[in-house]
């Protein structure tokens, strides 16, 4: 996501300690930018992670077809797992 593609009109508020803004100022100074800019462009890099480590995931040839193969196997079965589910929640 680029951040000049889009018309800005939501804020987001953010409260802070006067130590932790001298920092993000220092920061975005050193970059070049104002703190609204650096702030985004920190917070959705951190996000654009955050997102694909839930989202994908790569693997070598030999690791997919390991997978693949897990997948087909048939289920083992757990005794003590059906037990668990066979008893009351704790929410019921």
């Amino acid at each position: 996501m680029h951040l000049s593609t889009e018309t800005k009109s939501v804020r987001i508020d953010i409260r802070t300690t006067a130590t932790i803004k001298h920092t993000l100022q220092e920061a975005a100074a050193t970059k070049h930018k104002t703190v609204t800019e650096f702030v985004l462009e920190v917070a959705l890099a951190e996000a654009a992670e955050v997102l694909a480590e839930h989202r994908l995931f790569k693997l070598e040839d030999k690791q997919w077809a390991d997978f693949l193969t897990a997948l087909d196997a048939p289920t083992k079965r757990r005794p003590r797992l059906e037990a668990l589910m066979h008893e009351p929640s704790v929410f019921e």
